[in-house]
């Protein structure tokens, strides 16, 4: 079977006619045989898509011919299966759901490159930030890095109001899965008035593709949103599995541990 390439990419640009967007987008999809998911909003696009080299460079080749998407970067990962079974494109309020529509975008947190993002988290005076679920981050994480154990991005604002101070806590770092939730996190965190905020620039799938962890800041499994359920540190599927009653990964350790044929969490076990 031929290579598989998953692309995630995200870009936001200001697209008031998202919605007829989506009927040709579609259509050029299904047309080179790719699957996957593209959410398209009046803020821009977020997808993870899979298919051959050849489509796949189709489709790059395709949105970069816009002079919206002209900038346009994206993570890639390979699989020897399809993790997608389908092709959807889909119409959202937003491409990440924070649910603070009247936020300035614009004024985010300074990019930082994966390869300067070891040095960056291990100054003693940066806080470090995890933004993704509680479901993603209890398989793996940077070293040191707070887990706020949101249930989704929507919790995200209020943890930091009740836990972060624009006084007290000067220097913040934060990371996601690809990078598109730290674009609005961080730009949370710049209108409430804190000065120096960074993000990961790619987010954690770019830091494994370009450092290999080489320095090991990160460990465990990387969640992702299709049939892998999760990558390792070469981004190749990792073996953790969805568990069958609440949906949430289960790595190589929660199987070891969970009781034999079974694939349910120890957590939902637990509530029996």
């Amino acid at each position: 079977m031929q290579e598989i390439i998953i692309i995630a990419f995200y870009h936001f640009v200001e697209l008031p006619d998202y919605e007829a967007r989506k009927g040709p987008l579609l259509a050029f999809c299904k047309r080179h045989d790719l699957k996957g998911t593209i959410l398209l909003a009046r803020e821009g696009v977020n997808s993870t898509i899979s298919g051959t080299r050849e489509n796949i460079n189709a489709l790059i080749d395709h949105l970069r011919s816009d002079p919206k998407f002209a900038s346009l970067e994206w993570k890639e990962s390979t699989a020897d299966y399809k993790p997608f079974e389908r092709m959807k494109v889909r119409l959202k309020k937003e491409i990440v759901r924070m649910g603070l529509e009247e936020m300035d975008i614009s004024h985010r947190g300074t990019y930082v490159p994966a390869k300067d993002w070891d040095a960056v988290i291990s100054s003693p005076d940066v806080l470090t930030i995890d933004t993704r679920n509680i479901y993603e981050t209890k398989i793996g994480k940077f070293i040191g890095a707070i887990d706020p154990r949101t249930r989704n991005f929507r919790e995200f604002p209020a943890w930091v109001e009740k836990n972060l101070d624009p006084k007290k806590h000067k220097k913040v770092a934060m990371y996601c899965t690809g990078g598109i939730r730290c674009e609005k996190s961080t730009a949370l965190l710049k209108n409430m008035g804190f000065e120096e905020v960074y993000h990961l620039q790619g987010g954690i799938l770019k830091y494994l593709e370009e450092t290999g962890n080489k320095s090991k800041k990160w460990q465990g499994d990387c969640f992702v949103f299709d049939d892998r359920t999760a990558v390792n540190e070469e981004l190749a599927p990792s073996g953790a599995v969805r568990c069958k009653r609440c949906g949430g990964p289960m790595g190589t350790d929660d199987l070891k541990a969970a009781p034999l044929d079974t694939v349910i969490c120890i957590p939902c076990l637990s509530e029996n």
